[in-house]
């Protein structure tokens, strides 16, 4: 059976220091119920960037458009959105076509 990836990277710029504490710290929060509530979400990876403290970066890959649809309007992560909005200079999402690859089946 083949499985339709869809997959997406996310940066988010931070305003300051305070900021970054508080989105680091709901972001836990919200990756521990993505684990335990989204079998559709593949993986969800978030990073900070190596020499840019107030930056973020997040890779997440789901098994198709319905398990995005599902993480997507789930109440954890809703809170995450509303929460984090104020925190933020910017955002940027890029939906990704897979390529070559290792360590997904696409």
């Amino acid at each position: 059976m083949e499985v339709a990836l869809l997959a997406l990277v996310v940066r988010f710029d931070i305003r300051d220091e305070e900021s970054a504490v508080r989105f680091d710290e709901l972001t836990e929060r919200a990756v521990e119920q993505i684990q335990a509530k989204e079998p559709g979400t593949l993986l969800y990876a978030t990073h900070k960037v190596v020499g840019e403290p107030l930056a973020r970066v997040f890779y997440e890959v789901y098994a198709d458009d319905a398990a995005f649809q599902a993480h997507e309007t789930a109440e954890h992560v809703t809170a995450f959105h509303a929460a984090k909005n104020p925190l933020l200079v910017s955002h940027r999402v890029e939906f990704l076509s897979p390529a070559a690859t290792k360590g997904l089946s696409v």
